[in-house]
């Protein structure tokens, strides 16, 4: 066998370079593995919290760069498509106040709303296409464009490239499909407020109030 491989040059080399990948593909394997850079994992849940519109409206590329400002001590409060409910979330999860949502980045109600396009009136452009960061719009150049209403996230970003503000954003009604109970607040949040002689007083006036009856 190595007889034969040293009369064939050609295959000796290609013996060697296959070698020389299985060797330094173990080396980059076990380098990978010994030198991973784990990630923080705080950053990993403030970014399960947000919505991943990333619009950009907080000021950052996406969400996950939001995430890490946030880790980082930037406000909690920048994320208009996640509304209140997500700043309230991110307090609960950092344990810090909720501040209120900032006016400043968007609309901060929390009625979700999406994008509706007057289609008699589109002229087909693509801008908002192009806008749109979860491609929630179809459409061809110089053909009507639609929303796609499950896919729209609410961040707004189709609205300003319209050259014939076709756009508006309008809230989504309500249907069997999407609705639901308003779930009230846990019972010991909502006595967070009581010291335990108020609830003692409590139960008291009540009895004497139910042996009076009596």
């Amino acid at each position: 066998m190595l007889t034969m491989i040293t009369q064939q040059p050609l295959l000796a080399a290609l013996i060697a370079m296959v070698g020389m990948a299985l060797v330094f593909g173990a080396i980059l394997g076990f380098a990978a593995i010994k030198f991973k850079v784990e990630g923080d994992p705080i950053v990993e849940r403030i970014d399960a919290l947000l919505p991943q519109t990333q619009c950009g409206q907080c000021g950052y590329p996406g969400c996950r760069p939001y995430a890490g400002a946030i880790a980082n001590g930037d406000a909690i409060n920048k994320c208009p498509p996640g509304g209140q409910t997500t700043v309230n979330a991110l307090a609960t999860l950092l344990d810090v106040p909720a501040p209120e949502l900032d006016s400043a980045e968007g609309d901060v109600s929390d009625i979700k709303k999406v994008a509706y396009i007057r289609e008699p009136e589109c002229i087909g452009c693509t801008k908002c296409i192009q806008a749109c960061p979860v491609d929630a719009i179809l459409g061809a150049a110089k053909q009507m464009h639609t929303v796609l209403v499950s896919e729209c996230t609410g961040c707004d970003l189709c609205v300003e490239p319209c050259p014939v503000d076709c756009i508006e954003m309008r809230p989504v009604d309500k249907t069997l499909a999407d609705w639901k109970w308003d779930i009230p607040a846990p019972l010991d949040k909502r006595l967070a407020g009581l010291k335990s002689t108020d609830i003692i007083a409590t139960d008291r006036v009540t009895a004497t109030t139910g042996n009076r009856a009596a």
